[in-house]
């Protein structure tokens, strides 16, 4: 599944929609996966990108195993769909927290959305480039010049990365449907896709591993699962940002070592999802360091640094994607996270 994708930004100016509104808009299908209800525990909503899956299973190993509420919080965690614009949610007051990413955060300052990332889990952003093996589609070089199926969402993000390192032009992009079934007909197709899902169902429904091309491996560096919040937040309440980036990444390290309890919470908000797809994201998670590598190795998880986000910032600068007089260090504050491993255990 493609995260990164599925949401558009907004200009804050249209954001002036009555919270009961906002809210309302994320109701059908949301999770009410929550703390045990307590009195004297503070209430916290996290919206999250998309339905419940594995790539969500810290935050729910916090509550599912209690670590929440020894913060002395109770956390709902709220699916985010298609339809739901989590930033608009965020400002509006509809949520607490929401899963975003660097390019996510560099934008909304670039257009004055007050939000700020407090924490990123995913070192990695799992987008992934799929092709079928045996047919000279082995590396993202090798992909220059040839039909790839992407969403139109993609150029303004990975797509434009494509270009600008490895040569690709607009008349490659063919649309993506979030189907595999094109990709699975015809062994020339190359399709978009979420290292942690796509290359499952295509084994599963191909019968065949798919060659697997992951963009963090190649340079398209942004911060994804992060943790955001309001400006407001940070400046009024910054002991509750403190404790909720504090427990959500002890949940991580929870889930990594033992993901059942989180697993059973994740499968009763979204009955899709199965034991198997469950499993395989979490593998690829530790294989490829999508929460721990890099900084998270000894910072733990949540790590962001300085130099990441000026390297993110100056690659998408060049991308076109970004205004170069844009202030991306409004965008995040290192001041809940990087800890040290130790801090988490």
């Amino acid at each position: 599944m493609n995260y990164i994708n599925r949401r558009q930004f907004i200009q804050y100016s249209s954001l002036a929609i009555s919270t009961s509104i906002l809210t309302s808009c994320a109701t059908p299908n949301n999770s009410n996966s929550t703390a045990k209800n307590n009195k004297n525990l503070d209430k916290v909503t996290y919206g999250t990108n998309w339905y419940a899956q594995g790539e969500h299973g810290g935050f729910y190993q916090a509550i599912a195993t209690g670590i929440y509420e020894d913060y002395g919080l109770e956390v709902t965690i709220r699916m985010g769909n298609a339809q739901v614009n989590g930033t608009q949610l965020l400002v509006g007051g509809g949520i607490d927290f929401f899963m975003g990413s660097s390019l996510e955060a560099i934008r909304s300052v670039e257009i004055g959305i007050p939000t700020i990332t407090v924490a990123a889990i995913f070192q990695k952003d799992p987008q992934v480039l799929i092709a079928h093996p045996g047919v000279g589609n082995d590396s993202l070089e090798q992909l220059k010049g040839k039909p790839i199926l992407v969403s139109s969402l993609a150029e303004k993000g990975y797509w434009q990365f494509l270009k600008t390192k490895f040569g690709y032009t607009d008349d490659q992009r063919r649309p993506y449907n979030s189907s595999v079934v094109p990709f699975l007909v015809d062994k020339n197709v190359i399709q978009q896709g979420y290292l942690t899902s796509e290359p499952f169902t295509i084994q599963q429904k191909g019968g065949f591993e798919p060659v697997v091309m992951l963009l963090a491996d190649a340079g398209y560096k942004p911060y994804a699962t992060t943790i955001e919040t309001t400006k407001e937040m940070v400046e009024k309440n910054p002991d509750l940002v403190q404790r909720f980036v504090h427990a959500s990444i002890k949940g991580w390290y929870s889930y990594l070592e033992n993901p059942e309890p989180a697993n059973q919470l994740i499968k009763k908000d979204n009955p899709e999802m199965k034991d198997d797809l469950l499993a395989y994201s979490l593998e690829k998670m530790k294989k490829y360091g999508i929460i721990i590598s890099g900084d998270a190795s000894t910072k733990g998880i949540g790590a962001m640094t300085d130099e990441r986000w000026k390297l993110f910032f100056d690659s998408v600068v060049e991308a076109g994607l970004i205004e170069p007089d844009t202030n991306y260090k409004e965008a995040f504050t290192l001041q809940f996270v990087n800890q040290g491993v130790e801090a988490y255990q």
